[in-house]
This record gives structure tokens, C-alpha cells and sequence, in this order.
């Protein structure tokens, strides 16, 4: 075995470095939220115990955090759904060229770019100036739409371009219908990528702070209600929120990815089932 060159093991203490950085305030966080009663938020720690995990699910003096959480819950899912129907229509449109859709990609793609507190602005504003009310379920729904479908869109758009047009063809000669061929052959083959896209819609509507932070209205989704408490809570309560929420975000990854194994070990098994048959 060739020993390794000395830069394998830089780039290696780089990347452990890196892995420190990207991590360590997460681990901090969820470490501090195990204090004592008489812990504060720094170190060192003042006992271990779970009091401050007990103490958030008792009513808080400042904030709302539970209303807050189910307020992101709510809106996350609402993205999530909206991203995947318009992502998947999105995509199919564009399988085929047609006029403006170079000006419209590019216009899709912009809001990207634009500084995200601009884009809260200018949705809070036009809902204020047309009468319409400032809320979460509805500008701040907007808002955010604006920063996961062009997401879900990218993804769709690099789906279709390596899909297999034989297999509609395929159904199509076998009489399906347009809604038959989308239904029970393009659906179920990318799959996969609308659990992803759906992740994506989620995550980034569940902790997304600036697009909200002038959309929202009177009341605060949980991005909003956690630095709303930075400036009134001093107390380990609030890591203890912050370990929860990262555990949270952690599960609803690891449903995603389960789904996405139930489904491929579905499709193994009718693929072996298949070829049983043929035999």
C-alpha cells in the first residue's frame, strides 16, 4: 500500500475542522440545554438535568412558542404541497419550448438572487397597499413561495431532461390517456424526487427568517418567535428550544428518507415479482 501524500492528511484536518465549525454550535446548544436549575448560557455547567426541557412545556412569561411552532407547521406543509403541484406541472411545461420560456426561466431563477428582506418588503407592501391583510397564511405564504419553487423547479427541470420518453410512448400505444400516462407512468417513476423536492419545500419554509420577518403580520411563525425571545429570555429554556427544533428537523428528514427507501424496495420487489413471472 503507497502511503498517502502529506496533502491527503492537510485537506483531511481541514475538512475536520470544517465538520467543527458547521456542527460545533449545534452540539454547544444542545449541550447547554441539559443545565441545572441554576444554570445560565454559557459555561461551565451547573449540574445536569432535564429542567429546562420540563420548563418549556410549562407557560412561558415571554413568547408564544408552541403557537408559534404550529403556526410553521401549518405553513411549511401549505409550501410543501404548493411547491410539489407547481414544480411538477413547472417541469413538464417546460419539456417543450415554447415563447418566453428563456425569459420566464431566467425571471423564476432571479428571485434567488435578490436580497431576501427585499423580497419581504416588497410582498408586505403590496399586500398593505391593495387593503389585503398582512398574515402569515397568505403573504407570508407568498413570500416564501418565492424562495422554494424556484428550488423544486431546478430539480424538476433536471428530472424531466434525463427522463426516458419511451416509457410514456410505451403507454401511450397501449391506449393510456394523457392523465392515465402522468398518473401510472411519469408519477410513480419520479417519485423519489418529489419526496426530495417536498424536503426542500419544508425545510426551507420552516426555518426561513427574512422572507417572513415582514409578511407575517401580528403573528410570529418560529424562526420569528425564537429572536424574538433572544432579547427576553436569558435562561437555558431557550437551548432547550433550540435542541428540540434541531431534533424535529431531524425526524422529519429521516421520514422522508424512509419513505424514499419504501418506495425503491416497493419497486424492487414488483421489478423481481415481474421477472418471476416471466420465468
Amino acid at each position: 500500500m503507497e502511503p498517502r501524500p502529506k496533502s491527503f492528511y492537510a485537506l483531511t484536518a481541514f475538512f475536520v475542522l470544517f465538520l467543527i465549525f458547521l456542527y460545533g454550535p449545534t452540539v454547544t446548544i444542545g449541550i447547554l440545554s441539559f443545565q441545572g436549575p441554576g444554570g445560565g448560557l454559557t459555561f461551565p455547567m451547573r449540574g445536569v438535568s432535564l429542567h429546562w426541557f420540563r420548563d418549556l412545556f410549562e407557560q412561558q412569561a415571554v413568547g408564544d412558542i408552541w403557537g408559534s411552532f404550529s403556526r410553521s407547521l401549518v405553513l411549511g406543509l401549505m409550501v410543501m404541497v404548493t411547491t410539489v403541484v407547481v414544480s411538477v406541472m413547472g417541469g413538464l411545461a417546460f419539456r417543450k419550448r415554447f415563447v418566453g420560456s428563456t425569459v420566464l426561466f431566467y425571471l423564476i431563477i432571479t428571485s434567488l438572487v435578490i436580497p431576501s428582506i427585499l423580497i419581504s418588503l416588497g410582498v408586505g407592501l403590496i399586500w398593505s397597499q391593495s387593503g389585503l391583510p398582512v398574515h402569515w397564511s397568505s403573504s407570508g405564504f407568498g413570500a416564501q413561495l418565492t424562495w422554494t419553487l424556484p428550488f423544486g423547479l431546478l430539480i424538476m427541470f433536471a428530472v424531466f431532461n434525463r427522463f426516458d420518453r419511451s416509457y410514456e410512448e410505451a403507454a401511450r400505444d397501449l391506449g393510456a390517456s394523457p392523465w392515465q400516462v402522468i398518473r401510472h407512468v411519469v408519477l410513480p417513476i419520479i417519485a423519489p424526487s418529489l419526496i426530495g423536492v417536498a424536503l426542500f419545500g419544508f425545510t426551507l419554509s420552516y426555518d426561513e427568517f427574512a422572507r417572513t420577518l415582514l409578511t407575517s403580520g401580528s403573528y410570529n411563525t418560529l424562526p420569528l418567535e425564537i429572536f424574538g425571545m433572544t432579547t427576553n429570555v436569558t435562561t437555558p429554556v431557550l437551548f432547550a428550544l433550540g435542541t428540540l427544533t434541531t431534533l424535529f428537523s431531524l425526524l422529519v428528514i429521516g421520514v422522508f428518507l424512509l419513505v424514499v427507501w419504501l418506495l425503491n424496495h416497493h419497486r424492487a420487489r414488483q421489478g423481481s415479482d415481474a421477472g418471476k413471472g416471466m420465468i
